[in-house]
């Protein structure tokens, strides 16, 4: 399937990681979504029943950001696709990525992220 939704840089602060000053204090994660979806018939009706609501992705993955910490953005990752596919079954796959660019790593990063792919 070549038809695709993608959603990039989805902005939510979560207190996401292994450290306890990463529980304590919280950072910004940004994730990126990308769904595979047969568009057609949304590309000749013009209506949004046809296709996935980004705004409702973006909700799910900004609740899923700010709620519920984990230490892995791995896990992150998986819990927000899995999500996805349970809400938008129409997406034949989903792909996050999930960046953590103020990880606490020894270098100076410009980021650091996972993708996953169901």
């Amino acid at each position: 399937m070549a038809d695709l939704i993608r959603i990039t840089g989805i902005k939510g602060f979560g207190y996401h990681g292994v450290f306890e000053a990463e529980r304590a204090n919280g950072q910004d994660f940004y994730v990126d979504v990308e769904l595979e979806v047969d568009l057609t018939r949304a590309s000749v009706s013009d209506d949004v029943k046809d296709t996935i609501n980004y705004a409702e992705v973006i909700d799910l993955v900004v609740e899923e950001i700010t709620t519920n910490p984990v230490s892995l953005i791995e896990k992150l990752a998986g819990r927000i696709a899995e999500r996805i596919k349970i809400t938008f079954a129409q997406a034949a796959r989903v792909t996050v990525t999930v960046h953590k660019p103020q990880a606490p790593v020894a270098a100076e990063v410009k980021d650091i992220s996972v993708t996953i792919s169901r």
